[in-house]
């Protein structure tokens, strides 16, 4: 078994979505570790703010595999590709660490990915996975993101009701 560090994301009707993407990640993978819910402002594009949040999963897929299974999950849940990289969506799951792995592709596949720079990925990883090692830096997420520039700002939670 693998351990696989996921972001998640939405800003169209994102209580709703994040719901119904961590029921059917719990419905695949059994005890996922979930973070809290944070609001914050779209990145790349002027847009409504974001919810997001992180997930640690162990898996028995690959990162190939797991990325295919994530990627059928947003379609479910009408994910729309047809428009801008960086624009509204209902649901984004990204894997952002998968084991110690480094990996570029195949497509969008990278590992770790890009994003943990931001505070939106990094905030709720190191919350529920503070000993995980990024593998290029040797330094954990709790140590990533105390040295974080947004370290110590105020995001607002935001409750993800039980009911989808």
């Amino acid at each position: 078994m693998s351990q696989a560090c996921l972001s998640l994301g939405s800003n169209v009707d994102a209580e709703r979505y994040l719901r119904l993407a961590v029921a059917a990640l719990r419905e695949r993978f059994g005890d996922v570790r979930m973070s809290a819910a944070y609001r914050f402002p779209a990145v790349g594009f002027d847009g409504p703010d974001f919810v997001n949040a992180a997930a640690v999963v162990e898996t028995d897929l690959d990162p190939q595999a797991l990325n295919d299974w994530l990627h059928a999950l947003e379609d479910a849940h009408g994910r729309d590709r047809s428009g801008p990289r960086f624009g509204d969506r209902t649901l984004d799951i990204d894997i952002v660490l998968f084991d110690a792995l480094v990996l570029e592709g195949p497509g969008n596949l990278r590992l770790p990915r890009d994003e943990l720079r931001h505070a939106f990925v990094l905030k709720p990883l190191a919350e529920i996975a503070p000993e995980v090692v990024e593998p290029l830096s040797g330094r954990t997420l709790e140590a990533l993101w105390a040295a974080h520039p947004e370290h110590g700002q105020p995001f607002e939670v935001v409750a993800l009701s039980s009911e989808p």
